[in-house]
Parts: structure tokens; sequence; C-alpha cells
């Protein structure tokens, strides 16, 4: 090769490369899909008061225990409030769907492609220690993230191919050729670590070493298993920056944990601590009484939301041979009596959920459009039938509590799938093993919701019982998928993303501590998750949830419970809040003491 040809080689490399970083355009923010609704010269967030006090110091709840300041692992507990302390690249708009603006970064580079972006850090910013943040903080946290953090990590991060450092203040997002359009974001959102803490310390193992973050906030202090308090850090780096104007108030936040939520309840009405969310509706409906409420001391409120609830359910373990048969599932869902258990527990405080995007238009509520047939049609055949032809709905009573009709049919169906009831007992043809399971539970007070589920799985011969154990068995149990049903949670953002492969995902399906805790190893789930994740705008990402729901559902993954589009909070008469509330998220940040002492 002659010297001037290979010079042109090299010129020619050059001008692409050239031209790939000019295809990108510097921004001061991402949108998933559609416009910022930010400009570039914003001053804070609208549902935020710039003005609002500053100091006061509150408590919360917390239930259980804690063993470790580490939350990025799956070993050890780790408290509450440690994303308090951590700064990310951005920060996320809690009046947009997916939105977010520059935190640590101070400008994005993306080009529209999204094959890879660019972030230029903040020159300011650092640690609480003092030492500024750079570009090799980054590539560190997520090098740390992927080889040595939760499972959860490596499902979420995967498509990233590369990043690295360019200098001290920029760093760039290379990704895997996989349409994953969502990623920019996601980096995004990921806490920065400091490399020069981290390389003196375990990663690996649960700590109480006090971590070193970049956030508003320091952990002060804590007694073990106990109570941590996290102080407003007053160096703090980024509390002029538009995206933290009015918020992150307060002085301190101390949360103290209790066993038991009923005992934790009645320590709030004695004054122990000044804010509480409650998800009991007994409890909301009974239990917030008294002189206290009466004199406006503590103030009890719903507000409402426009967040997806997803998906609260009884979940069936598939890993189990007795779950492996969508016919055995879908029999065993007639047995919550979710009419008869809202009227005579709830209250009738809550809605019935059908499906896993619940209040939101990702909901498969009727059904398949011709656009969303276009999705499903090349699946038919490895799909329910039921898919195209039908829309799903949970079984549906009177609420008189009498079910003899829907017991037939779920004898009939579990016949069909080679169980028999004879003698009282449901039996299985090939083997005469009983049909025989247990469901786990850390909440006691969730018993009595699923005491009268029992007793009609009873009476179609099914042996089932409760196991109540506490938060850290608990959490290990899940982790090793060692249960036959527990009651779960899949919640959902307005902007459904990769954080679906680690729910629905066949290569999460057998990764402890994944979030894939029903076992669902589905080729066509599978294919929708990468639809959804590649969707190119916000038309076709409502449509792949919607069919993604629909496959779902029929399968019978799991026997769905109820929801709330209200925040049910109460707290004691020292709070502020702003006039406007943001539309995806409660905003607690947002709030402040209102009446300081000098």
């Amino acid at each position: 090769m002659s010297v001037l040809s290979y010079k042109n080689i090299v010129i020619s490399l050059l001008l692409l490369s050239l031209s790939s970083f000019s295809s990108a355009t510097t921004q001061h923010g991402l949108s998933m899909h559609g416009d910022l609704k930010y400009p570039a010269d914003f001053t804070h967030f609208d549902y935020t008061n710039p003005d609002a006090n500053k100091g006061g110091d509150i408590k919360e709840w917390a239930l259980g225990t804690f063993d470790s300041f580490n939350g990025f692992i799956i070993k050890g507990t780790s408290a509450d409030g440690l994303g308090l302390i951590y700064d990310s690249l951005m920060s996320k708009s809690l009046d947009e769907p997916f939105s977010q603006y520059g935190l640590l970064a101070k400008t994005v580079d993306m080009p529209e492609s999204r094959e890879f972006v660019t972030f230029t850090l903040h020159p300011e910013a650092m640690f609480s220690d003092g030492v500024p943040v750079t570009a090799s903080d980054v590539v560190f946290t997520f090098d740390l993230l992927l080889n040595k953090g939760s499972p959860f990590y490596k499902a979420y991060l995967g498509d990233i191919d590369k990043v690295e450092a360019i200098n001290e203040h920029i760093v760039k997002f290379h990704f895997k050729p996989t349409g994953n359009r969502e990623l920019p974001l996601i980096v995004g959102e990921i806490p920065i670590l400091p490399a020069h803490y981290w390389k003196n310390h375990d990663f690996s193992s649960p700590s109480l070493d006090i971590p070193v973050g970049s956030g508003p906030y320091v952990l002060a202090s804590y007694d073990a298993g106990r109570a941590v308090t996290f102080k407003r850090n007053p160096d703090y780096w980024g509390k002029d920056l538009a995206v933290n104007k009015g918020r992150y108030n307060f002085g301190s936040i101390t949360y103290d944990y209790y066993r038991d939520t009923t005992v934790s309840l009645e320590a709030f009405k004695a004054g122990e601590y000044d804010f509480r969310q409650e998800t009991s509706s007994k409890q909301w409906a009974t239990g917030y009484t008294g002189p206290q409420f009466d004199s406006g001391d503590i103030i009890k409120q719903e507000i409402k939301h426009s967040r997806p609830t997803g998906m609260q359910a009884f979940v069936f373990n598939t890993r189990r041979d007795i779950f492996k048969d969508p016919r055995v599932r879908k029999a065993l869902s007639y047995a919550f009596d979710f009419e008869w258990t809202n009227q005579n527990l709830f209250y009738n405080a809550y809605t019935r959920t059908h499906s896993y995007f619940s209040n939101s238009d990702m909901a498969a509520t009727a059904l398949p459009s011709a656009d969303e047939l276009a999705i499903l049609e090349p699946l038919r055949g490895t799909i329910p039938d039921e898919v195209f032809t039908r829309v799903y709905n949970a079984p549906t009573y009177n609420g008189s509590g009498h079910l003899r009709k829907e017991q037939r049919e779920a004898l009939r169906t579990l016949k069909a799938a080679g169980w028999n009831l004879i003698n009282g007992k449901l039996l299985n043809a090939k083997s005469g093993q009983p049909m025989t399971f247990e469901i786990l539970l850390v909440q006691k007070e969730f018993e009595r919701v699923v005491s009268p589920m029992i007793k009609n799985l009873n009476r179609i011969g099914v042996d089932v019982s409760i196991r109540i154990i506490d938060v850290s068995q608990y959490i290990n149990r899940i982790r090793a998928f060692d249960f036959d049903m527990v009651v779960g949670s899949f919640g959902q953002s307005s902007s459904p993303g990769n954080e679906q492969r680690e729910f629905w995902g066949s290569e999460n399906a057998d990764k402890p501590g994944s979030r894939n805790i029903i076992g669902i190893q589905n080729p066509a789930v599978d294919q929708l998750i990468e639809q959804i994740i590649q969707a190119k705008d916000r038309h076709s990402l409502v449509l792949s949830s919607r069919a993604l729901d629909r496959v779902l559902q029929w399968n019978y993954y799991v026997i769905p419970q109820f929801h709330s589009s209200s925040y049910r909070i109460a707290y004691k008469n020292i709070f502020s809040f702003p006039e406007i509330k943001p539309l995806f998220d409660l905003g607690f940040d947002t709030w402040w003491v209102k009446d300081l002492n000098p």
C-alpha cells in the first residue's frame, strides 16, 4: 500500500468519525418519545417551589430491618433512603411520561439513531468528601454494576457495548445494534458511584460502612437494624441546578424501623414519626381516627394520580411442577373472590386489576385493533387463541361469596389438566399425589385476604397453607425462588422498556435475584418485550405493550388482585407542598416544613 493511499484512508476514517460526532445533537435533556416540556433555560420544574423553606428534621417509617448500606447487590437487606445520597447523570421529570434533564451531566449529545450517547459532566460536580466526579467514575460505575451488581443490572444494561472516558468530563456510551431506543435514558438514571471509595471496599458483600455519594444528602448516623438518618449536605454541589430547585428541602430525614405495620400505625398516631403512606384499606378506613385527626394535628388525605398501577397479584412460581400447566393456573384463579373481599374486607376501596398496565392507555381493555393484530399475527399458534378473540377479565362475582358455578368450572378445567377430585382431595391422575402448596407472606395483615381464598381452594380439594416470615428471610427466599406462591407486585411506568426483560424475560428466569420470580420462559413474550424496547414512537409503544399485556393475561401467570388510583397519605400538620402536583409521582421530595424554629 502506498503512503498516499494509506493517508487517504486515514483521512476518510477521520471524516467518518467527525461525521458521526456531528450528527449528534447537543441537548439539555432527553425524551423517550416526543419533545421535552422544559426549555434549556428553565429554572425549576412546575411542581416545585424554588422558595421553599430549607431545614427541619422529619421522620418516616420502614418495615423490618436492615444490615447493609449497599443496595446494588443481592446480598443483605439494604436500608431505606439510600437513593438520597447518590446523583445520576440525568434527573427524571415527574410530569412527563419519560423525560430527563441534566444533573451530573451538563449537556448530552445523541444522534437520531441513538447508537451512542455522550454526556458532558458539570466540572463542579463532586462527591460528599470533596473529590470531583469524573468520567472515570462513570466508567467505573457501569463496569462494577455489570460485573458485580445485582442480576437486575445485567438485564437492564446488557445492551451497552462499551463505556469510555473521552476526557475528564466527557463520557461516551456505545450501544449494541439492538434497536434499544430507551437505553440512553436508562444510563442517565443509574446512580454514579465514587471509584476512589469502592476500590478500597468490598462491593460484593453487605456492609454498614457509610458510603460516599454525590447527592443532596449524606448518611449521617444509624442504629443498626433500627434507624438510619440522612442529613442535607450544606455543601451539595448541585443545590442550585434547575432540576433540584425546590427539592430536597428537609434538613434531615430519619427512617425508623418497625417489625409490624399495625404497630407502626399506632406509633404514627402517637407522634413517633411525621409522614405515612397507607396501603391497607382496612387501616385507612378504621385506623386513622382519634383526637389528633379531629384537631387537625394529623391530616388524612387522598390524592389522585395518573401513573400506571401495574399488577399486584398472587404469583405462581411456574418452576414448580404443579403450576407448569396454564390450565391449572386458570382453574386456581377462580378461587379469589375479589368482590366479596372488597366489600367485606376493603370497604370497597379498590378496583379489580385485569391488566399488567392498569390505569394507563397501554392496558388491553378491548379487542386488538388492526395495527395490534399486525404485531400478534406472526405469533399465532405460539400464544393462546383467546388473545385474538376475547378481552381478558379476571373472574368476577356478585359479592355473595357463593362460587359453586365457578368451582365446578375450575374442577372441569383441572380434570382436563390431569387432576381428579377423589374423597375430597384433588389428586394427580398419573402420580396420585395430592395438590398442595404454600403461600409465603411477609405481612401478617395480608393473611385475612389469603384465608378466604384458601377456603375456596379447600372446597375443590386443594390443600394450601400460609407461612409468614420476617423481611430478611422473605427477601432471601424470593431471590432464590424458594416459594410456591407469593403476593407480588410488578410496577409499571408510563414508558415501559428494558425492565420488561427483568420481569418476564426468559434469560432471567433462572438467575437468582432477578425479578422474573414467576419463572416465565416464553419466546413469544421475549419477542414482544423486544418490540416494546425498540418502539420508535409512542403509538408503537402502546400497541406493543397491549400485545404483551394480552399474552401475559391469557397465560394465567398470576391471579390478579386489585389497585387504587390514589395515594393515601397522612401527615403531621407541619408540612407545606406546591399547589401544582406532579402527574406521575407523589413528589414528597418537593414538600417542606412550613414553620421552622429560629
